[in-house]
């Protein structure tokens, strides 16, 4: 997964926090207006956009003469897969998995069950399906990982 820059991060969550997965994307000049107390020039915020979209960080789509751009996957589907390749970086992913969940807050915790409770199929003590009283938040609205990696 692509590491991000201070400025590709910057031109990203103007991206995240400005266009829904069904807008057409915004232009350059969007998201430099977007930026306007980093005091960019027009064409560096373009190069940004052009790399992030070799990279598959954005996707773009031409409109006259200008492109626009959207980005390719959610800020929460981006993160989930930066911690997945933190856990590839070596040593135990048992370990740090543990490390891990004893650093979040009760509230981190109950989403963590939650969201485990849901991928088992788990039930509650009456019968019904756990997701039908608990709503696990949805990561870009993927499907669960099924390679290899997500079993270790």
């Amino acid at each position: 997964m692509t590491r991000l820059g201070d400025l590709e991060r910057a031109v990203m969550d103007v991206l995240w926090d400005s266009v829904p997965g069904t807008s057409d994307g915004i232009t350059v000049r969007e998201v430099a207006d977007a930026l306007d107390g980093r005091e960019l020039a027009y064409t560096t915020v373009m190069t940004v956009l052009d790399r992030l979209a070799g990279k598959g960080m954005v996707q773009r789509e031409r409109e006259g003469r200008a492109w626009r751009y959207r980005a390719a996957a959610s800020r929460e589907a981006y993160i989930a897969q930066l911690m997945l390749d933190a856990l590839d970086l070596g040593g135990s992913r048992d370990a740090a998995l543990v490390r891990f969940a004893r650093s979040v807050t009760g509230t981190e915790a109950e989403v963590l069950r939650a969201a485990l409770g849901a991928e088992a199929g788990a039930t509650g003590h009456d019968g019904s399906a756990l997701t039908d009283r608990v709503e696990a938040p949805s990561v870009d609205g993927l499907p669960p990982r099924t390679d290899k990696a997500a079993d270790r």
